[in-house]
């Protein structure tokens, strides 16, 4: 019964029996106590883990290397430290374990010096001694000592193995974690899998988790749910939808258990690969959910310009008595911002603090500002910036140009600029907004001022990057890039594109160009920009019907943007761009953020 309670984690059950034991008046034995203590540590039971205690003294176990040694680890985990060394010292006895179980909690506590002594001291090391230093200098970032360790390691087992790549990967030394990756051979688990795919996806090298994946399988490793919810995470940022729906299809095949963890991240993956009704089934086949669920798919919901949804679900959550965080409320303003509903985004905002007794960050006051200067009301924005509780950074401000690039407000977005240039003098961003501001007032004379003074501070202007998922491959293309290998192909489809597009009354909108050149030069320009050429490439290579699903690093051009509306019209597609701000789902015409972004 006590097994059974640790194991399941039963805190009921447990207490259950020992007021058994207690009402009974029985007497447990070595083994028995010895399982309790552990019970104890597991569920923080600190004073019924102390009268055990005084129970071993009294039974004459003082001398008992087993007891003594659960003693010393109860205490460690509850957070005892002192007590434990206490344990420790008094001990007449120690064996490997012992020494083992002290490392193990000077370390978990920082005492890394002390552990280093006690290590260096022992007569006998096995495994679990070394791995316990491994992964406590991993943990606490030192992977110098920890390579040392692991390279003096005479008995290296998958354990040790695992730490120290988990240890190179999460500083994002991947080439380290890679060689050592290679070394291990046949050795490897799928924790050692698990934890690569991990390290890839925190390093941002999403196409390498999913490389790596792929050779999981090919080498029929098992997939656990620890390897789903790293690779729902890459396809999440891929917008790589095909692979995260085999992914689900895989879950409900295998019946893992969709629990918190598993459905927040296939929640994320739908969200952010524009699949809104699939996150809405799974969030509410979940039947517990956590305030990160329900974060995730308010989250979700506004980025994908479902404003009044996202409120709906905030007001089931209050319903549901889950209290409200920060990151709530940045999906509400969020939603809000991209919906254009400044009546509901000013009361939120308001609320924030008089209500739920949240204090405003400065993400809440970007998204404060992002709502009133889409919707036109610079002047209020620029008093909600002047008037913050904290000093505004480069996202605030850049939140206010972009609405004044929107509006075309030369007047305020100059202000701003000189905010944002004394702030972040080598962002690139901030001098293309005011570039295509003064470009699409014909101002070529300012446009070339913007120009000299990127050359001059050696600032460049971010590539715009898209990408899209065909078959399960992800293909990028950069703006103007010709190096695909299918682009002859893709070229005479952007051409056709073209044709079409004027056929249909399509006048492109240049004033995104930044060149003071003729404006058939500037449509061609156009024409390549890196989502245009993604477009194209997946109405190539999809059937016709499915929906074509784009992810770009940059906020979308305003001549794309309407390109995209009609070429959803003209060749019957749903096409779904998520770039740096929000979701489009362009449809027979018409966009999903209204004309809004």
């Amino acid at each position: 019964m006590v097994r059974v309670s640790l194991e399941c984690e039963n805190w009921e059950d447990f207490k259950g029996f020992y007021n058994g034991l207690r009402d009974n008046n029985l007497v447990p034995n070595k083994s028995l106590i010895s399982l309790i203590l552990r019970c104890c540590a597991g569920f923080c039971a600190t004073q019924l883990g102390e009268s055990f205690h005084c129970q071993i003294a009294k039974m004459g176990f003082v001398s008992d290397v087993v007891l003594q040694t659960g003693l010393l680890d109860f205490y460690a985990k509850v957070g005892d430290l002192g007590s434990a060394k206490k344990v420790f010292d008094e001990m007449t006895e120690r064996d490997v374990v012992a020494n083992n179980a002290m490392i193990s909690a000077m370390s978990k506590h920082g005492c890394l010096e002390e552990a280093q002594r006690l290590f260096d001291s022992m007569p006998e090391r096995n495994s679990c001694s070394w791995n316990s230093m491994i992964t406590c200098y991993c943990k606490l970032g030192r992977i110098e000592s920890a390579r040392l360790i692991f390279d003096r390691n005479p008995v290296k087992d998958v354990v040790s193995w695992n730490a120290i790549i988990d240890g190179h990967c999460k500083l994002g030394q991947l080439v380290n974690a890679e060689e050592l990756f290679v070394r291990m051979g046949s050795a490897k688990n799928s924790v050692t899998w698990n934890t690569m795919i991990a390290g890839y996806v925190q390093s941002r090298e999403f196409g390498r988790a999913i490389c790596a994946f792929q050779q999981m399988q090919a080498e029929c490793v098992k997939l656990t749910e620890v390897t789903m919810v790293s690779l729902l995470s890459a396809c999440a940022h891929l917008g790589a939808l095909d692979m995260g729906e085999w992914i689900h299809a895989y879950i409900r095949k295998k019946n893992f258990r969709v629990d918190v963890v598993l459905g927040n991240a296939l929640i994320d993956m739908y969200c952010k690969c524009g699949s809104i009704d699939a996150a809405l089934d799974v969030f509410h086949g979940l039947t517990v959910k956590n305030i990160f669920c329900w974060n995730s798919i308010i989250v979700g919901l506004g980025m994908n310009g479902y404003g009044e949804e996202a409120i709906n679900i905030f007001i089931s959550m209050e319903k549901e008595n889950i209290k409200p965080d920060g990151i709530t409320f940045v999906g509400l303003l969020s939603g809000c911002s991209h919906s254009g509903l400044v009546s509901a985004g000013r009361r939120y905002f308001s609320q924030m603090g008089s209500v739920y007794r949240i204090q405003p960050g400065i993400e809440h006051y970007g998204c404060m500002v992002d709502l009133l200067g889409r919707s036109g009301f610079l002047e209020e924005a620029l008093e909600v910036i002047q008037t913050m509780s904290m000093k505004p950074n480069s996202v605030v401000w850049g939140s206010l140009l972009r609405a004044c690039h929107i509006h075309k407000n030369t007047k305020v977005s100059e202000q701003v600029t000189q905010h944002l240039l004394e702030l972040d003098p080598c962002d690139g961003g901030n001098y293309v907004f005011l570039s295509n501001l003064y470009a699409s007032l014909n101002r070529w004379d300012d446009v070339n001022i913007c120009r000299r003074l990127m050359i001059e501070r050696g600032v460049h202007k971010t590539p715009g990057c898209s990408s899209i998922e065909v078959d399960n491959v992800v293909h990028e293309f950069v703006a103007g890039d010709t190096s695909h290998p299918e682009f002859r192909q893709i070229n005479v489809f952007l051409d056709e594109i073209a044709k079409e597009l004027e056929r249909h009354g399509h006048e492109p909108d240049t004033a995104s160009v930044l060149h003071d050149i003729q404006d058939e030069e500037k449509e061609t320009t156009i024409r390549y920009h890196s989502e245009r050429i993604a477009v194209a490439f997946g109405l190539m290579k999809t059937p016709p019907g499915k929906a074509i699903r784009v992810v770009k690093n940059l906020r979308t051009c305003s001549d794309c943007h309407s390109a995209m509306k009609l070429i959803s019209k003209v060749f019957k597609r749903e096409i779904i761009v998520r770039d740096r701000n929000r979701f489009h789902h362009f449809s027979n015409g018409s966009c999903s953020c209204k004309d809004y972004w």
